[in-house]
């Protein structure tokens, strides 16, 4: 039996503290061993493989507190449970935040967006959630609560654990708690639009800005249908000519002008076909825009591929001569794509996406798929091509979890299905 999503399991747990959680777990793994499905917020149910069989979804609705903010010390205490959007008022009081572009961000719990490892444009310059944590509490599948790392940003005691749970996707264990390292909120943050006649133009001016005195925290790359999209979305207005170029500066109020006007000069040797600098009053909405675009839903399938930085605007020429539309952290060789509404069906997919993954292979990468049609996902591998990884992180997951009790079948322990049939 497939079940569509973690939604329609009829029981559901939701404990009003973290001792009530592990008691509730120990006593899962004494008993019944039903399989336990972690929730946050519940907005990426649709990732990963689909649930196999019955099980109780184990929300975090109510793990909400702060338990710590020393806000001079620049960190944070707090529960899984606490959404991004009510996370950031706090910090924003302090002027402090934690700067990762989240999906979503009224309803995605601090824990679920540690489980699936999001993040977005920021990471070019700011770094990802790994960065950020610093100290962690989760709880097994037999009940017993585990630690790492502390509530101090030099804490260099035990394992790793932090990183090893960030993107496990609750296979490893129920996070409750989570210690972050913060910065400031910058004085000015602004975007640098410029259009190119090609993919490669923007590589060669890729090159050349990598030698820039200026040090912008997003390196974007949009296709002319993504860009008008993300456009429309945040109501201001794109180049649509051709490939887009996007440059995200922040800091002081000068140092922004003077890195706005340098990367301007440097630009121009390039002979981009617009360059337009987004107003302030517009830059939040196309922040949020940007963020978005990876959860847009009307597509029939979203992907996630990861390559070498040096081969991206490859993969991009590759992906829009089949009308994809596509972003591209290019910097970090991330590239977010939607399938035109031509796709009806998973063979379709399949086709269009097989050319595609077999470029990502050869440049020590990945394509993994963000969202699609829950019946797809039996002739297409949601995390593509076995990694050289994959054995250690199933050892992993049965010296943590040797009954399998936590999100069974979802990640990828399963065999793939390989996606070349002949």
């Amino acid at each position: 039996m497939s079940l569509p999503t973690l939604a329609a399991f009829a029981e559901e747990f939701t404990p009003a503290t973290q001792a009530e959680l592990a008691r509730f777990m120990a006593d899962n793994a004494a008993s019944r061993q039903r399989v336990l499905y972690p929730v946050g917020g519940r907005t990426a149910l649709h990732f990963g493989c689909p649930a196999v069989e019955p099980g109780v979804a184990i929300s975090t609705a109510k793990l909400t507190n702060v338990i710590d903010y020393p806000a001079r010390d620049m960190t944070v205490t707090v529960e899984s449970g606490i959404r991004i959007d009510a996370l950031n008022e706090l910090l924003r009081q302090e002027r402090q935040r934690l700067p990762i572009d989240i999906p979503q961000a009224h309803r995605a719990t601090l824990g679920g967006i540690i489980a699936c490892n999001a993040g977005g444009a920021r990471r070019f310059g700011l770094g990802t959630l790994r960065d950020y944590i610093i100290g962690i509490t989760a709880i097994d599948a037999t009940g017993t609560p585990f630690k790492a790392g502390g509530r101090v940003v030099k804490n260099v005691a035990g394992y790793d654990l932090c990183k090893l749970l960030n993107g496990s996707l609750g296979t490893l264990g129920m996070i409750t708690q989570v210690t972050l390292k913060l910065r400031p909120i910058p004085e000015t943050t602004r975007w640098l639009w410029a259009s190119f006649g090609s993919f490669q133009e923007i590589e060669t001016t890729l090159e050349k800005l990598l030698l820039s005195a200026t040090r912008p925290i997003a390196m974007e790359v949009l296709d002319p249908s993504a860009a008008s999209e993300i456009a429309a979305e945040a109501r201001t207005s794109l180049p649509t000519d051709g490939p887009l170029l996007g440059l995200a500066f922040e800091g002081g109020a000068h140092e922004v002008a003077w890195e706005l006007d340098t990367v301007q000069g440097e630009l121009k040797l390039r002979n981009p076909r617009q360059v337009v600098i987004t107003p302030d009053a517009e830059a939040d909405g196309l922040w949020n825009s940007l963020t978005e675009f990876e959860l847009t839903a009307e597509e029939p399938l979203t992907f996630k591929a990861n390559l070498l930085p040096s081969r991206t605007m490859e993969f991009l020429e590759l992906a829009t001569r089949e009308q994809i539309s596509v972003q591209a952290h290019a910097g970090n060789g991330i590239v977010i794509g939607h399938l035109p509404d031509r796709v009806t069906n998973a063979q379709t997919a399949a086709g269009l996406l097989t050319p595609l993954r077999r470029f990502v292979r050869q440049y020590h990468g990945n394509l993994t798929i963000v969202n699609s049609p829950e019946t797809w996902k039996q002739d297409i591998p949601t995390w593509g091509e076995p990694e050289p990884s994959w054995p250690l992180m199933q050892r992993l997951k049965d010296q943590l979890d040797p009954q399998d009790l936590l999100n069974r079948g979802r990640f990828i322990f399963p065999a793939p299905i390989p996606m070349d049939r002949g």
